[in-house]
Parts: C-alpha cells; sequence; structure tokens
C-alpha cells in the first residue's frame, strides 16, 4: 500500500495563476477549436470562439469547477499532441487513489493545509513518475485547494476524450480494482450492448458486494448484490 504520510518533496508548484506548465490564463490555445483556455478557476472556460451550440453541448458535458479543469487539461493534451500520454497518466494516478486510502484521505479531507497537500501529493507523484501536464495538473488543482475536485476533474477529461474519438464513456464502480482481462471483456459486452466503442471511468467502493454498477449516460445498468439486497428488503417490508 502506497503510504502519503509525512512524505516530503522539493518539487516546486506551479504558479497559481498560471494552469500548466507555463500556460496562461490569458492565453489562447492553438489547437484546432481555437478556444480560449482561462484559468480553470474562472467560470466560462473555454469556448470563447466556439458556436453557440458546441459552447452548450461542452457545457452540458462537464460543467463546474471540474468541468473547467477538465476542458484545461484536455484542450492543452490537444494542443500538445499528448492525449494518450495524458490519459495514460490520469489512469495511473486513478490507480494509485484506488490502491492507498491515505491518498484518497490527503485527496478528500479538508483538514490539510494547500502547502501540506501540495507537498504530500508532489511526493506521490514523484515516487510514481508522473509528471508533465499531468503532473503539473494535480499540484496546480492541490495549490488551488481543489484537490478534492481532481476526481471529478479526471472523470471529466475521460468523458471529453471519448467525445473526440466518438466513443461513449461509462462510468463503473466496483468493489475493487477491474483487473485488465475484466475491463477488456466490459467493453466488449458494453459495446455490443450500445454499438459503440466504449471508455471506461473506473471507480472503486469497497461497499459494494458484488457485481458492478455501470452508468452509460442517464442509463444505469446495475448488477450489485447490494442493490438485489436492498430490493428484496423493500419487497419484504411491502409483503409485511
Amino acid at each position: 500500500m502506497l503510504r502519503v504520510a509525512g512524505c516530503c518533496a522539493n518539487e516546486r508548484a506551479a504558479s497559481g495563476n498560471a494552469v500548466f506548465d507555463g500556460f496562461h490564463p490569458s492565453k489562447k490555445s492553438s489547437i484546432r477549436s481555437r478556444r480560449c483556455v482561462q484559468h480553470p478557476d474562472q467560470p466560462g472556460s473555454g469556448g470563447a470562439s466556439q458556436s453557440e451550440d458546441q459552447v452548450a453541448e461542452d457545457k452540458t458535458l462537464v460543467s463546474g469547477v471540474a468541468g473547467r479543469y477538465a476542458t484545461a487539461l484536455f484542450d492543452l493534451a490537444l494542443e500538445s499532441g499528448a492525449v494518450d500520454a495524458v490519459d495514460a497518466d490520469l489512469s495511473r494516478f486513478t490507480a494509485l487513489l484506488s490502491e492507498s486510502d491515505d491518498l484518497v484521505r490527503l485527496v478528500q479531507s479538508p483538514v490539510f493545509a494547500a502547502d501540506d497537500q501540495l507537498r504530500a501529493v508532489s511526493a506521490v507523484l514523484a515516487r510514481a513518475e508522473i509528471g508533465g501536464l499531468v503532473g503539473n495538473f494535480v499540484k496546480v488543482a492541490a495549490s488551488n485547494r481543489r484537490l478534492f475536485a481532481v476526481p471529478g476533474m479526471i472523470a471529466g477529461f475521460r468523458q471529453l476524450l471519448a467525445k473526440h474519438r466518438g466513443e461513449v464513456t461509462a462510468e463503473v464502480t466496483s468493489a475493487e480494482p477491474l483487473s485488465d482481462p475484466q475491463t477488456a471483456a466490459l467493453k466488449e459486452a458494453l459495446k455490443a450492448q450500445i454499438g459503440k466503442d466504449v471508455t471506461l471511468s473506473s471507480n472503486v467502493d469497497p461497499a459494494l458486494i458484488g457485481g458492478l454498477v455501470v452508468k452509460v449516460g442517464s442509463r444505469m445498468i446495475d448488477t450489485s448484490l447490494r442493490t438485489k439486497l436492498n430490493s428484496l428488503k423493500i419487497a419484504m417490508k411491502e409483503v409485511g
């Protein structure tokens, strides 16, 4: 298990006025969509020169603070031609979260000061050799007191990536991390049912008793034993 308590690092965080690795809020992106990527904490980030329909669609897809960070990261990944590398690093950070209760507490607890969160998460990133855009992305979130929202930011990035690739995003919750064969099998099963390639956004819920909870858009596919037990309890109460 990865331990983060007492970690320290000498890495300096990116400036609070910059977004990732030299990116500044006033700097316009040169990617094909020509969107102006502002600081993710500023409302209205992204979509400055898109059509109104596209702006509305993006706001529906990813909204709020997590959505703005996700959009900024996605735009920068496209601009630098590093979409696959960013996606891989985000998957590695998600795996770290699923493996370490200490890291989850560091990310979610409001009792840690921003400097403490930054030092600890910088050490975790260095140990996992996660740098570049994703490393700076997580550090900026920590320095801006947004570390708790990183899982939502990652989910938002995956939604944008799936749309870019013409895929469908499925949110998957399981009691323990899925193995590579299980992930591949689930993707194939969902593709056969939906008719499109599927990108998985995985979460781990130890309280889940067996099975999976899969959400595709507004459609919920729930095969967990916990849900079945709850349904049985309700049915028994109605009979009684």
